[in-house]
């Protein structure tokens, strides 16, 4: 992998597309201005991206994994009109809570478990102690500290909520995914 094993990890709702309680259609997805030029700028640092996302709606009945598919294909084809992509998508589907058989567990990928960026490390050679994370929740910078990662909150989303709590993790605080993308461009010059 390019750049010893440097990847960039996002938090999909809130830091590339507009937040909206349970993304369940395609039809709310929406990006946040800027986040694919901040992708394209990964892309062209020979950066891979992935997205790692709590997907709690499919433990609670309101989404199904095929229609995330839907979601994730249509966010690709967004960024692609902007010569931005993703390398790979994860995403963690359960909720101890929830309502779904086979979701209702307490699992290790749901951030801030470090599941979903150990998939990416075992599959791409992944560095995590050199890589980022960038998110909008207290759980996104959680998952970043506990990995050992840089951490990078964003206003968007749900980020001016969890501002105070989140400091404490995050390595740095911007106001959105493009201007988190200019601090690591700086960081790997």
């Amino acid at each position: 992998m390019d750049r010893n094993g440097i990847a960039v990890f996002l938090d999909r709702d809130g830091t590339i597309n507009e937040e909206v309680e349970y993304l369940i259609n395609p039809e709310q997805l929406a990006l946040i201005p800027q986040s694919a030029a901040a992708i394209k700028k990964f892309n062209l640092l020979n950066i891979p991206v992935f997205v790692v996302s709590n997907q709690s709606a499919i433990a609670r009945g309101i989404l199904t994994e095929n229609k995330l598919e839907e979601i994730h294909k249509l966010l690709s084809t967004m960024l692609l009109k902007e010569d931005a992509h993703i390398t790979k998508y994860y995403y963690c589907p359960h909720l101890i809570d929830g309502v779904v058989n086979n979701y209702a567990i307490d699992c290790n990928c749901r951030k801030p478990k470090l599941g979903m960026l150990q998939k990416a490390k075992d599959e791409f050679g992944i560095n995590l102690n050199s890589s980022f994370i960038v998110g909008d929740k207290l759980a996104d910078v959680q998952t970043g500290f506990n990995a050992g990662m840089k951490s990078i909150l964003v206003e968007t989303g749900y980020g001016i909520k969890h501002k105070t709590e989140a400091e404490k993790y995050a390595n740095y605080v911007t106001k959105n995914l493009y201007e988190a993308s200019l601090i690591i461009e700086k960081l790997l010059s």
